[in-house]
Parts: structure tokens; C-alpha cells; sequence
């Protein structure tokens, strides 16, 4: 009768030489077990930490996207009573994304599903696929909100180009820009980086009464509450940053949650 006692069968493997192959492959068999164990184990354990840490890291984030966005420091400072939250907003609905939150939108984005093609005609920033869900930033003062901050991106002339909006609490006008991302010409494209030009963006209207869109970068000075001042020498540069405003503020990017706001719905 064969021998099923465990510490037996271990007693034989041992005694097997080194280099016998069914006692290596069990040695590594082990050795990648235990392996897996510790990682398991460490995983579980240092998710609070890693969770605290991300956070910590978000908030830095955002604290510096806001100390690069002009006049930013003024509005914050304003009142003691204001607060920055953060929310995933559910594009489409422009209301909080059912059950996806700041620590899962990642997750959530790597699902195709999650991902809306656009047409030629609507993918005026050239973006290709619109994402389902995007994380934006209330700063609150009571119930009301007074600022609200954006993610945007689209296609520039060298590159993708990104940058985080800021919407005044009427809902009406832009409160600033802060370019995060581009690979534009250097001395030409590349200047909306430049303070100054971001700083242009302050008090700009996107639309008219009629709910026109009429944003735009002028090809020069701005001569209309709608525009922006020009870039020199950048015209596919300020182009591109008039379709991205365009798109985001626009039915496919922002719109709803806009109009939610507007209503007192959010």
C-alpha cells in the first residue's frame, strides 16, 4: 500500500539529490508560493497607506494646479468658509457617477466600455474616444458652488495638449487655465504656457444668450467677451485650444453637468 503520510513524502523529497529535476521543480514551486504569499500579505497591509498616500498625493496635485491657474490664490482666499471637493462626474448625465469614485476611475477607464466614440463631426478636439467619466473639483461656499475645475484635452499641433478649466460659479464665464501637458513649438505653440496668455482666460464668455458657442482664440487681442488673445506665429496652436474649449464646454464634454449647476441640481 502506498504511503500518503506527509512527513514521510517530505522526508523522501529531501532526500532526493539537488540536482534531481521533480525535487527543483518543487523547491521553486515553494519558493514562488511563499512568494506570492508575502506580496499578497504585504499588498493587504499597506493598502491604508497607499490609499492615504495617494490621497495626499492628489490633494498636492490639485493645490499646485491651482496655484499655477492666474487669480486662483485671490478666489480661494476669499472666504473662510469655502471647501474644494472632488467628484466623478458622469459625463453624459452630468450628475456623480454611480459607483465610481476617485480611487476607482482609473480602474474604471481601462474598460472600453466605459469609452464613447465620437463621430468626425462632434470630435471637434480631435480626442477620437471621449471618456465616460472624468474627475472634477467644486470649490463650495454654503450649498452654493463658486468655482468649478475642469480637466480638458484635445489634439494640438505636435501633440496632445491638457490643461485644467476653471468655471466661475455663474456658470457663464471661465475663471482661468492652467496648461498641465503639451509638446507645441517652442517660442511659438508652446507659449500657452505663458502666464500671461493664461491669464487672458480670466472673465472670457463661451456662449451667447441664445446658447451659442462663440469661444475662440483671436488672431491678434481679444476684441469680444468670447475670445482670448492671440498667439503670434501659433495659428494651429490657438486653433486646437479654441476646439478643446469648445468641445469640453460644449453637449459632449461639460455641458450637462454645467446646466445641472446652473439649475441648483448638483
Amino acid at each position: 500500500m502506498a504511503d500518503l503520510n506527509p512527513i514521510h513524502a517530505w522526508q523522501r523529497m529531501l532526500a532526493q539529490p539537488n540536482e534531481s529535476r521533480g525535487k527543483t521543480v518543487f523547491v521553486a514551486f515553494l519558493t514562488a508560493l511563499a512568494c506570492t504569499l508575502l506580496v499578497s500579505g504585504a499588498t493587504v497591509l499597506l493598502r491604508p497607506v497607499q490609499t492615504a498616500n495617494r490621497a495626499a498625493e492628489t490633494q498636492a496635485r490639485l493645490e499646485a494646479l491651482l496655484a499655477a491657474i492666474p487669480g486662483m490664490s485671490d478666489i480661494l482666499s476669499a472666504s473662510e468658509e469655502a471647501r474644494l471637493s472632488t467628484v466623478v462626474i458622469d459625463l453624459a448625465s452630468g450628475r456623480a457617477a454611480p459607483g465610481v469614485t476617485p480611487e476607482t476611475l482609473e480602474a474604471a477607464l481601462l474598460d472600453t466600455a466605459n469609452w464613447t466614440p465620437l463621430s468626425p463631426e462632434a470630435d471637434v478636439a480631435g480626442i477620437g474616444n471621449r471618456p465616460d467619466f472624468a474627475q472634477v473639483y467644486l470649490l463650495r461656499e454654503g450649498d452654493a458652488v463658486r468655482l468649478m475645475i475642469l480637466p480638458v484635452a484635445g489634439a494640438g499641433y505636435n501633440g496632445p495638449i491638457e490643461a485644467m478649466l476653471a468655471i466661475n460659479g455663474d456658470m457663464e464665464t471661465i475663471a482661468g487655465i492652467a496648461i498641465t501637458a503639451q509638446s507645441e513649438t517652442p517660442g511659438l505653440g508652446a507659449r500657452i504656457e505663458e502666464t500671461r496668455w493664461q491669464e487672458s482666460f480670466a472673465g472670457t464668455r463661451w456662449q451667447d444668450a441664445g446658447g451659442e458657442m462663440r469661444f475662440a482664440v483671436a488672431k491678434g487681442p481679444a476684441t469680444t467677451d468670447y475670445e482670448v488673445d492671440g498667439i503670434t506665429g501659433a495659428t494651429r496652436t490657438s486653433t486646437a485650444m479654441t476646439r478643446i474649449v469648445r468641445f469640453w464646454l460644449g453637449p459632449q464634454g461639460y455641458g450637462p453637468l454645467i446646466a445641472a449647476v446652473k439649475r441648483g441640481e448638483f
